[in-house]
């Protein structure tokens, strides 16, 4: 190996100084040999005569750490939309992060067609609060384009002194024309875990980002949850929409918490060290009731390897739409000189052996993105034999000197603002389903 830099270093500095080389029948003898194990000379060498003609001949000199630092950045950038070169501040903020907090908007990116594409706002973020969804296409940042910007670029962009403002022109599905929306930068606080009752013996978890300590967070969430309610918990909803993903040993453990045996996810990639898989510890800390997982377009990563653990050894129902597709694994790769490669080594499956890459996690029962406007009109009731005038049975209840009563079907109510189905109609019917397979278990048990 030593001895194929060495030639590929005699190639470069002869090109880079412009001069010409004798090359000697011992350095062609290394040429063959590095042709003969597959080292790609014909393209270094290309590599090597654009280092030395944009060094010798650029309109403004540039540093050779500039120009090789930009080489990396460009063939890490081709792989794919997660591979990246991560310089000392990008690989720091990464580690925060995961830790759970973070400068910037709070929103979750990739690229798409060479803008940057949102795959999901983060709850109680500046983002989330201006009114970015998970699938807008950012095109403009203030008033420079996104078009031939990196992602990284991008991002730095984004980042800023809190308090300060960003404009986002941003293209959205079913939108005639860019939206302009005004974004104040704040440190970012993420609370993985948050917890409620929805209604007594019927829990709330929402899972805001797969952070180091997620699995921890959950447990406290399903306990307090359990505390609060007057009766024994029937049933549980696990939020997952708009998570972008995070830790995959917090999806491990997530997924672990609702299951007592089986596989949870497997990984396959070329080098060994990316061949893994994970499987359930004994116990359900849930005590095995009922769940619903939520998801959507925004689900992504280890929402999805949750989602699919879950729904492949059938304990849970998965509600909601199609899930993001993202299907692979990130190594980071620390650097001698401080820097860090983020790259993508593995494929993950689920226990069925399927692979969500660019596919997503299929919902058991889809949702449509709707929302019930409060004050709705009502829904025009059918006409019915009791409704018309003189029917048989109003003479009867006349005749008896009875007033017929209204049936509750026939009254008209009207939508209230602190109704579940006004606020989220897609919590609203996971919490119809949960109610009704806790009853359903009710009768199979004969209780």
């Amino acid at each position: 190996m030593k001895s194929k830099v060495q030639f590929l270093m005699v190639l470069m500095m002869g090109v880079v100084l412009g001069g010409a080389l004798t090359i000697t029948d011992g350095v062609l003898a290394e040429r063959d040999a590095a042709e003969a194990n597959g080292l790609p000379l014909s393209e270094l060498r290309t590599l090597a005569e654009v280092f030395g003609r944009v060094k010798k001949d650029y309109v403004e000199e540039v540093e050779d750490k500039v120009l090789l630092e930009s080489a990396i950045r460009g063939m890490l950038a081709d792989l794919d939309p997660h591979s990246a070169y991560l310089d000392q501040e990008s690989f720091k903020e990464l580690q925060v992060g995961t830790s759970g907090e973070f400068g910037g908007l709070g929103i979750e990116v990739g690229m798409e067609d060479g803008f940057v594409k949102v795959v999901s706002p983060i709850d109680d973020t500046p983002a989330e609060r201006a009114g970015v969804k998970a699938g807008d296409l950012i095109i403009r940042l203030d008033d420079e384009p996104v078009k031939g910007k990196t992602l990284s670029d991008a991002v730095d962009i984004m980042r800023g002194k809190p308090g300060t403002d960003i404009t986002l022109t941003i293209v959205r599905e079913g939108e005639d024309k860019p939206l302009k929306i005004t974004i104040t930068r704040d440190v970012i606080k993420v609370k993985s875990v948050k917890n409620r009752l929805l209604e007594d013996g019927f829990g709330y978890l929402r899972i805001t980002q797969f952070q180091a300590k997620t699995g921890d967070y959950l447990a406290e969430a399903i306990a307090a949850v359990r505390e609060e309610s007057k009766t024994e918990l029937k049933g549980l909803v696990l939020d997952l929409r708009n998570n972008p993903g995070g830790v995959l040993n917090a999806a491990v453990a997530v997924s672990d918490a609702f299951l007592s045996q089986g596989l949870i996810v497997y990984t396959e990639g070329r080098e060994d060290s990316s061949r893994m898989s994970f499987n359930a510890t004994p116990g359900d800390i849930t005590g095995g009731v009922p769940v619903v997982v939520l998801v959507n377009q925004g689900s992504a990563s280890a929402s999805e390897i949750v989602a699919g653990a879950l729904q492949d050894h059938h304990r849970a129902l998965i509600v909601g739409s199609q899930t993001f597709g993202k299907g692979s694994v990130q190594t980071i790769l620390p650097l001698p000189n401080g820097n860090a490669v983020k790259l993508t080594t593995a494929r993950y499956f689920t226990p069925s052996g399927r692979s969500i890459q660019a596919e997503g996690i299929t919902p058991d029962i889809k949702l449509e993105s709707l929302k019930v406007a409060e004050n709705a009109k009502p829904e025009v009731k059918p006409l019915k034999e009791a409704d018309l005038s003189g029917h048989l049975l109003k003479k009867a209840n006349e005749a008896a000197g009875t007033e017929e009563s209204a049936s509750p079907e026939a009254e008209v109510k009207e939508t209230n603002g602190t109704d579940l189905a006004t606020k989220d109609y897609h919590l609203y019917e996971a919490l119809n389903l949960l109610k009704g397979i806790a009853f359903s278990q009710k009768l199979k048990n004969g209780n």
